[in-house]
């Protein structure tokens, strides 16, 4: 009877121990799939980037102001040439943004919103978001790290022009 006591207990113990790895091993690839390894966009190359494309702006006469922004839509470096006006400063950050978060190049939202107006709504989704021409998506490698915008040109088309070439520059892709 003690034998068979003792091969009971032990039988348990390897069952539990079997089924506590298997538990631990499970709770271990849980862990691993909530968890993600992201490329940033540093702030010298955002520095960089809202440089060039201010001074390609600037080579062409425009006075602007350019915005570089994280994934996630916040400020990493604007630069802005002493006679840009004042305006110019929010709408090349909202630019930024706008593309940042929606992962498209702003003149090609707003030209969605004008041959689709049920999608009008995007304009007011977020105070931040701006549909003007002059936002890029920053990517590399087919990920997305943040946007781009420039404001101050006499058409999104220049702002647009002013951040390819300084992306062009500087990430060299």
């Amino acid at each position: 009877m003690f034998q068979q006591s003792l091969n009971l207990i032990k039988s348990l113990t390897k069952s539990f121990v079997v089924a506590s790895t298997l538990g631990l091993t499970t709770h271990a690839m849980a862990a691993t799939e909530l968890t993600t390894t992201n490329t940033l966009l540093t702030a010298d190359a955002a520095a960089e980037l809202a440089y060039q494309a201010m001074m390609e702006c600037r080579t062409q006469g425009y006075n602007v102001s350019a915005s570089v922004v994280d994934r996630s839509g916040n400020l990493l470096a604007m630069s802005r040439h002493e006679m840009a006006g004042p305006h110019t400063i929010k709408s090349s950050q909202r630019k930024a943004f706008t593309a940042a978060s929606m992962g498209r190049p702003t003149d090609k939202l707003a030209q969605l919103v004008t041959d689709k107006p049920v999608l009008a709504g995007l304009r007011d989704m977020d105070e931040r978001l701006l549909l003007l021409g002059g936002g890029l998506p920053i990517s590399v490698n087919n990920s997305r790290l943040g946007g781009i915008g420039v404001g101050g040109a006499p058409g999104g088309h220049l702002d647009v022009a002013c951040a390819e070439k300084a992306m062009a520059k500087v990430l060299k892709n």
